[in-house]
């Protein structure tokens, strides 16, 4: 089912939560919402559902205009953050509850509500659960358990607020991967809001980047993280370093710092964006860059380990991070205390003037 979303605006008194946005949602696609606490993406998402109604505006399910139609109406599947769980039903009548309210003539037998429960949990792999309670599960099992009873009414649209936010890293990471698969298997559409840019990496087809009530950026996750097209975006997608620089004699100038030009950039004072990994650490400069640090602290983190650093002698208003390969760490042998130098392999350049970026890159 695909969602046409058409000039939607949403105000809470003098507050606005939503500014006029529109965004077209294909059939069998998963969307991602991701953004900062009140971007606007859960408000966004519980007018889809119809649990809150739009200042101005229309929605579309498929060629159904849905605008004013009630919550109930919608066919849509909702799962919270917080699961909403009866905690008095078992895990069955948890799922079987949205099949057992409905209207007498839309409501299956109850040998077919049965099966189509024991059906579902199969599905989340939670039959052998069937007769606990809520207070018996894990959480990521609740999840599972939500998720199947949004399911149960075959809903067009499977809506979710902060689906994994309560859990813990692990967890998260395997419902993730649980999620993305059973969506490429029913092929429903659906919507999730996350402010987690790796969840919204990982399970999104496209991601809507949003802040204060509109939309920055919607892309492929790929795209999106390749070519942020606003300072926010870059911002918000973490990890990277921002070297503010005056620009003279062919070189971004900071303090004693400097970073040579490319020839792609523009000979303009503004800020290059480099991510965490886009770099070298040397003892010394390089013809390239004198970027001078100090090692605040180490990190290993998976397969990378993590430098902390402080400028010296230049200003910047953050802690630098510097992603490096185990390889490369343990081949100098760095230490907290040290000062070390960084030399960029790619960046982005925003003129002080310019609100989207130049891609840079200093390897050839």
């Amino acid at each position: 089912m695909s969602i046409l979303i058409e000039n939607i605006s949403k105000h809470f008194g003098q507050f606005q939560a939503l500014s006029p946005l529109s965004l077209n949602i294909n059939e069998g696609e998963m969307i991602g919402l991701l953004g900062p606490s009140g971007s606007g993406k859960t408000t966004l998402l519980r007018i889809i559902a119809g649990l809150e109604g739009a200042d101005t505006g229309r929605i579309q399910f498929g060629d159904r205009d849905v605008t004013n139609l009630h919550v109930r109406d919608r066919r849509v599947g909702f799962v919270f953050q917080n699961y909403a769980l009866f905690r008095h039903m078992t895990v069955a009548d948890n799922v079987a509850f949205g099949l057992e309210v409905l209207p007498r003539k839309e409501r299956p037998s109850a040998t077919e509500i049965k099966k189509r429960v024991m059906h579902l949990l199969d599905m989340v792999q939670l039959a052998h659960l069937a007769n606990r309670f809520p207070s018996q599960l894990s959480g990521g099992q609740k999840q599972r358990i939500a998720l199947a009873r949004a399911l149960a009414t075959q809903p067009e649209v499977l809506l979710l607020d902060e689906p994994f936010g309560a859990l813990d890293a692990k967890v998260r990471k395997e419902l993730r991967r649980w999620l993305r698969g059973l969506h490429d298997e029913l092929g429903f559409t659906s919507v999730f809001v996350t402010h987690d840019q790796e969840e919204a990496l990982e399970l999104s087809d496209r991601v809507v980047v949003m802040s204060n009530g509109h939309i920055e950026q919607i892309d492929q996750p790929g795209a999106l993280y390749a070519s942020p097209n606003s300072r926010f975006v870059f911002d918000f997608l973490g990890n990277v370093n921002v070297f503010e620089g005056r620009f003279e004699e062919g070189k971004w100038h900071n303090g004693i710092a400097n970073i040579e030009r490319p020839n792609t950039a523009e000979p303009k004072d503004g800020q290059l964006y480099i991510r965490s990994h886009e770099f070298f650490v040397s003892p010394s400069p390089t013809d390239t860059a004198s970027l001078p640090l100090r090692i605040i602290a180490i990190n290993p983190i998976g397969a990378e380990v993590r430098l902390e650093l402080t400028p010296i002698d230049w200003n910047s208003n953050e802690v630098w991070e510097i992603d490096l390969p185990h390889k490369a760490f343990d081949k100098n042998c760095f230490e907290k205390g040290q000062t070390v130098y960084v030399t960029p392999k790619a960046g982005y350049f925003f003129a002080a003037d310019a609100e989207k970026p130049i891609l840079l890159n200093w390897e050839h």
